[in-house]
């Protein structure tokens, strides 16, 4: 009964348990992790698959990534908001929203829809995979499964594919905002053109 209890018992992820430890973050790795992003994507996703060698789980509980992409936002939000808004009510507000609504909001709900959707689509029973799989949210997969999908992964997946979209459209379009804004079609291929590269990368 005793070792039946402590399995069932509901543990805190390591994730949550670092949210505020800060010198336990490796902020080295993620600066690493995001100029790789933008030359070469396929070395992150090796370092992810050395990590799942070792640790035994695709997720990182280090939130290192997700702070400094936020500061960045922060930074990006500040730019934006002084060169186009009047007041610092409308400053604040493009902050919130580049940080809690394009960023994390938006990274959850493609975390979410990816962790049901794969769930299923590639769950048991579907041709091609066989075996016995399952999802988790933070924790590694157990001796009795193939596979498993954890929702920690796909909230990683989901932040780190948005940092180009943050490079090309909050950066790059910021800084050739005064040839974008122009009504012609120069303008209009150069804005088009930020938005596809962006969403190219980010898929």
């Amino acid at each position: 009964m005793g070792p039946r209890r402590r399995d069932s018992t509901i543990h805190m992820p390591r994730f949550f348990k670092r949210l505020f430890k800060f010198p336990q973050m490796d902020f080295e790795m993620a600066v690493w992790e995001m100029s790789s992003l933008i030359i070469a994507p396929k070395k992150v996703f090796r370092s992810i698959y050395y990590h799942k060698q070792t640790k035994n789980t695709w997720h990182r509980p280090d939130p290192s990534f997700t702070y400094l992409l936020s500061f960045f936002l922060l930074l990006t939000a500040l730019a934006w908001g002084l060169a186009y808004a009047d007041g610092f009510s409308r400053v604040f507000r493009i902050t919130a929203v580049f940080i809690f609504g394009h960023f994390l909001a938006s990274s959850l709900l493609v975390a979410t829809a990816a962790y049901f959707l794969v769930g299923k689509l590639l769950g048991p029973g579907i041709a091609g995979f066989p075996g016995k799989r399952r999802q988790g949210l933070f924790g590694p997969p157990g001796n009795e499964v193939q596979e498993q999908l954890e929702f920690g992964y796909c909230f990683d997946v989901s932040i780190r594919a948005f940092f180009p979209v943050w490079v090309w459209l909050y950066v790059v379009q910021f800084l050739l905002m005064p040839v974008i804004a122009r009504d012609n079609f120069v303008s209009v291929f150069f804005g088009n053109s930020l938005y596809l590269i962006a969403f190219g990368y980010y898929f």
